[in-house]
């Protein structure tokens, strides 16, 4: 799509390419669209494919230029993640970021969560993590300012009740943040995790929440999560490494409920 008189694209993210997965909806599709609106271009990762082709085609339209990519990716398949960023390095040429943006929500304490089920919730919260950033890293350390973005939750924060593998799952994911960041700073690359509360997205949607314990006292929509993502992936960010930071509305900073007359 890109011609010789196309105009560079200009933005916080302009040249970045950066890898988002579970990016066809929800948080991962506005994080793409952010992406693509400060210049960079995002590979769109997920397992539903025609809700991921048509995204990208929709912001290479808006975009006038190759502003996004579709690739399938299944987050607990090794292989996939290798395909994947393979993608970015044949289309792009480069890989600057990526955004663990994937996870699925389970239910349960341990005596009422099926192993199954704790399996299926490490494997795609947790291990799905893991094997991004195997995957991508060799990529990403050839340049100098790469960032990765992992996000959890703030049920990996505080802990959750009825949430024993979600719960887990997300707090490995600041582990695997923290110790990354060791890890990889000497290649280049800064890790920080993010840590969402309440966030209205079609994962959600079914949910009964109450406020009261969200000193802002709503949920968040999901363009209120990407610039932090926006910045996190721009270079105005640079120092910032082995960070885990909640935007939860205040959600975290206490018991909004317990009040002292």
């Amino acid at each position: 799509m890109n011609t010789p008189n196309t105009p560079q694209p200009a933005g916080r993210l302009a040249g970045k390419i950066i890898l988002v997965s579970g990016a066809a909806s929800g948080m991962g599709a506005q994080h793409a669209r952010a992406i693509c609106q400060e210049g960079g271009s995002a590979i769109i990762a997920d397992i539903a494919h025609e809700a991921g082709r048509q995204l990208a085609a929709e912001l290479n339209e808006l975009h006038g230029r190759k502003a996004a990519l579709y690739a399938e990716l299944d987050v607990a398949d090794h292989q996939d993640w290798t395909r994947a960023v393979a993608a970015a390095k044949e289309h792009f040429g480069a890989l600057h970021g990526l955004v663990n943006n994937a996870g699925v929500g389970s239910k349960g304490s341990v005596l009422e969560s099926s192993i199954e089920d704790w399996k299926r919730t490490i494997d795609i919260n947790l291990t799905g993590n893991f094997l991004g950033m195997k995957a991508a890293v060799p990529l990403l350390r050839e340049n100098p300012t790469s960032s990765i973005i992992n996000v959890s939750s703030i049920a990996g924060l505080v802990g959750f009740k009825n949430r024993a593998a979600y719960s887990a799952s997300k707090w490995g994911i600041q582990g695997l943040t923290k110790t990354s960041a060791l890890d990889l700073g000497e290649l280049g690359i800064r890790v920080n995790s993010i840590h969402p509360g309440s966030v209205n997205t079609p994962l959600t949607a079914g949910l009964k929440r109450g406020f009261g314990q969200v000193p802002a006292g709503r949920a968040a929509e999901v363009d209120e999560v990407s610039p932090l993502v926006i910045y996190l992936l721009s270079d105005e960010s640079r120092y910032v490494s082995g960070a885990n930071i909640a935007i939860d509305g205040g959600e975290t900073a206490g018991n909004n409920l317990r009040a002292f007359n």
